[in-house]
């Protein structure tokens, strides 16, 4: 086998060859990264369709079409992503903690069919989205994995736990053999952040899910954290942790260890909400610095608090800078 190259999430072959199927065929070079299996005696050049092979992102050799047709995510950032990179999926599954496909993407997936809830796919339903890849983001069940690569093979774990969200679409693109257009979404979100950079103030900014069992603050690279030291924000010195996780929850009497400048709260279910007008009306929240300058900015939890995708992304960066620009 060729050597490896890490490319995003993913490895791709450095150099594979592609079968000439017909006499007289180009001899062109192949592009890099793509195969075929020799089509067998009298078949024609249509029976064997190219493949490349990528390791995923359990270490896992996968091929996949070298042209994806009808592609299935199971998860709201492979959705996310493989929308920003200009491909509209046969198959797709519900957002973080709702029933109902990521609001901030509704109008781009009218009509998709929805497969199931996040990393939950009803496999009858796969079958019937007939994919030639799917994208399985960080689906863990082996077994489900099993189910989903005897549907298809080019089953792709596309992202791993330490994976940042930047990484993670690299990976997809990867994928999709779509390289060069994921490196155009990310010099186009590379000159936002630089153009938003110098319309906003520094500023030191806590953010929050709050939980029906209390709020979980998030490290500094969980996904909306990444965008705001992108931005060059700051965070309490509570949240100053170089990690991917959210906090545990916290009690009342630990509310200062989210305190900040600003506030970005979100919530994913009703349960939290509840639990957040609850806490309003406590002395201990009503003292926080950010809710006395009034700098408490309520976002939507299943962007803010996802693993994170170009889409998303640009979501969470207006957030920032609408409420950074309007104090």
């Amino acid at each position: 086998m060729a050597p490896l190259r890490r490319v995003g999430g993913l490895l791709v072959a450095a150099a594979a060859v592609l079968t000439a199927v017909a006499c007289g065929a180009s001899s062109a070079p192949a592009a890099p990264g793509a195969s075929s299996a020799p089509a067998a005696p009298g078949a024609s050049a249509a029976a064997a369709p190219a493949v490349r092979e990528v390791k995923d992102a359990t270490g896992t050799l996968i091929k996949v079409p070298a042209e994806p047709k009808r592609v299935v995510t199971l998860t709201q950032e492979d959705l996310d992503a493989v929308l920003a990179l200009g491909v509209t999926p046969v198959g797709i599954t519900n957002g973080q903690g709702i029933d109902t496909p990521p609001a901030y993407l509704a109008d781009k997936v009218k009509g998709i069919p929805v497969v199931g809830n996040l990393l939950q796919p009803v496999i009858d339903k796969v079958v019937e989205a007939r994919p030639d890849l799917i994208l399985a983001g960080d689906l863990q069940d082996q077994q489900v994995l099993d189910q989903l690569r005897k549907v298809t093979p080019a089953t792709v774990v596309t992202m791993a736990p330490a994976d940042d969200w930047k990484l993670s679409f690299m990976g997809v693109g990867n994928a999709l053999n779509k390289l060069d257009a994921a490196r155009k979404v990310m010099a186009d979100y590379d000159a936002r952040v630089a153009a938003a950079k110098a319309r906003i103030r520094p500023a030191e900014v806590s953010i929050v899910r709050w939980n029906p069992q209390g709020p979980s603050w998030m490290e500094k690279r969980q996904f909306a954290g990444f965008v705001a030291t992108d931005l060059g924000l700051t965070r309490p010195a509570a949240q100053d942790k170089d990690g991917t996780a959210h906090s545990m929850p916290l009690s009342l009497e630990a509310l200062s260890d989210i305190d900040g400048e600003w506030l970005f709260v979100s919530t994913l279910t009703t349960d939290g909400e509840k639990t957040l007008d609850e806490v309003r009306r406590t002395p201990a929240f009503k003292e926080l610095k950010a809710v006395r300058a009034g700098h408490v900015v309520p976002v939507n939890g299943s962007v803010w608090s996802t693993r994170g995708a170009p889409l998303a992304a640009g979501v969470v960066l207006d957030d920032l800078v609408k409420a950074l620009t309007a104090a």
